[in-house]
């Protein structure tokens, strides 16, 4: 790794002589090989491949890392902190109200019986997009979640729970049986077939799409209303610029919030649609 603070102090630079353009604000949101410390400088990431495969180490992937880690740390303190007592306070009382809302708010409700074998990948979800979200609002940090190859990874692995649900509460031909539904005409069953197959693949392309748009779309808006400044060349825009964009900072956080909640309970809805087929 090598600390490079030149090539960060010359992006300074030009950004506030409005010579960036669109690609200061794509930098941002972009993956990249490096990671940014401004104003201090910036730090470059190794380039790896493995059989003609690019497999370097970029942002998106040191941020994961770092999620990761967290989740690790915080359910430690939460597990030890039920050790010591039953009723556990402060840090520890928070996660389990997050936990206890996932569980009563979200997987009861959608699955209904047999909910607690899918709890542990709900909670997981979760608290994954949860803290990858939050992170990413820190300055010089990134919102992994913005990245179109982690959302279909959550996507796929959504989907792989909805069908191994179905599969195993109604077995595989009788799951594919209760995707088409009943009275429906001899002559139509071919097509409602290949709709239905249709419409397995694109309940977890909306889930993906859905997450990577709105965790995206709010941090664009608020570089570019902070380059306005820049763009414009004159301070008298800066109150402007900077309090809209603390305005929509405040609602990325509640935004943040919402798209963990909402992958979480259309995840637990479509497992509960594919286990209760008759209902």
């Amino acid at each position: 790794m090598e600390i490079n603070t030149s090539n960060a102090i010359q992006d300074t630079l030009h950004q506030a002589k409005g010579d960036v353009g669109s690609d200061w604000i794509m930098h941002h949101i972009l993956d990249s090989h490096q990671l940014d410390f401004a104003p201090f400088g910036s730090i470059q990431l190794p380039h790896l491949s493995l059989f003609g495969f690019d497999i370097s180490i970029t942002k998106h992937v040191v941020f994961l890392w770092i999620v990761a880690i967290l989740l690790l740390i915080t359910f430690k303190i939460a597990a030890s902190a039920y050790k010591k007592s039953r009723i556990p306070h402060g840090f520890a009382n928070f996660i389990e109200v997050l936990i206890v809302f996932v569980r009563d708010e979200i997987a009861k409700p959608t699955i209904g019986k047999g909910y607690e074998k899918f709890l542990p990948y709900l909670l997981t979800v979760f608290f994954f997009i949860l803290f990858s979200n939050f992170i990413g609002l820190i300055p010089n940090g990134a919102t992994v979640t913005s990245n179109i190859s982690v959302t279909t990874t959550l996507a796929i692995l959504s989907f792989i729970a909805v069908q191994a649900g179905g599969m195993m509460k109604n077995g595989v031909f009788g799951y594919f049986k209760g995707l088409i539904p009943s009275g429906v005409p001899a002559w139509l069953l071919p097509i409602m077939f290949i709709v239905e197959i249709l419409g397995l693949f694109t309940k977890p392309f909306a889930l993906a799409i859905r997450l990577f748009a709105n965790m995206t779309a709010g941090h664009i808006v608020i570089f570019a209303l902070i380059g306005l400044i820049f763009f414009m060349k004159t301070y008298f825009v800066a109150p402007v610029s900077v309090a809209f964009a603390l305005f929509i900072y405040l609602l990325e956080i509640l935004v943040a919030l919402i798209q963990a909640y909402i992958f979480t309970m259309l995840s637990s809805l479509f497992i509960g649609m594919a286990v209760h087929q008759d209902h």
